[in-house]
């Protein structure tokens, strides 16, 4: 079974708030995008994965992740998470009505290709399945099958709500790059430690000479 990524991210200006108190404004959007290219050259080299689409408004980032092979799909809704998402798998599917559809987070830094077809494969035995992040209350990836609704519910306790949406846990060891999203400095420090990519890596290693 070959998937389509969807991927939601916000201006770069306004992401990763959280990380304010760790990389300050000025390095805040470039850590973003960073993530952001990361995970969608991760996606791409997934070999579960047929194409990778990117739902965003930000021309700079709409630039950088086309050039890695993403297909840029605008944020027309401009009504958050979940509306992104909606329009996002509605765009594909208009091309592709029986598509396979996943949301994957755009910050995960430390993602591995192959640990990312686990969890796909293991979301294609389910109508909708999702995986739990690392500290166990949000969601990283939301997966449904052709046929099914994606019906996102992303945001404060989103494993809660996906669950309660019917959607099945995925319980796959082995996935932590899968998990690790990052939205606080304690987050950044434990998708370094695990190896995260070279955007990353490149944007972590200014930071730490600003620090």
């Amino acid at each position: 079974m070959q998937w389509t990524l969807v991927i939601p991210l916000k201006p770069l200006e306004r992401a990763k708030s959280r990380l304010a108190p760790t990389a300050g404004d000025g390095l805040r959007p470039g850590l973003a995008l960073a993530f952001a290219q990361d995970t969608v050259a991760a996606a791409i080299a997934c070999p579960a994965v047929r194409d990778v689409a990117v739902v965003t408004d930000d021309a700079l980032a709409r630039r950088e992740l086309a050039a890695l092979g993403a297909r840029i799909v605008p944020d027309e809704p401009g009504a958050g998470l979940n509306a992104a998402l909606r329009h996002g798998t509605a765009t594909v599917r208009a091309k592709r009505p029986g598509a396979c559809v996943a949301a994957l987070n755009a910050d995960l830094p430390a993602l591995r290709p192959l640990e990312l077809a686990r969890v796909l494969d293991g979301a294609a035995a389910f109508p909708r399945a999702f995986l739990a992040d690392a500290a166990g209350m949000g969601t990283t990836l939301l997966a449904a099958a052709g046929g099914s609704e994606l019906s996102p519910a992303f945001g404060t306790d989103s494993r809660a709500r996906h669950a309660a949406s019917g959607a099945v846990e995925l319980a796959i060891g082995g996935v932590d790059s899968v998990r690790q999203d990052v939205d606080t400095g304690e987050d950044l420090r434990a998708a370094l430690a695990l190896g995260v990519g070279a955007y990353t890596a490149k944007a972590a290693a200014r930071l730490l000479i600003t620090d």
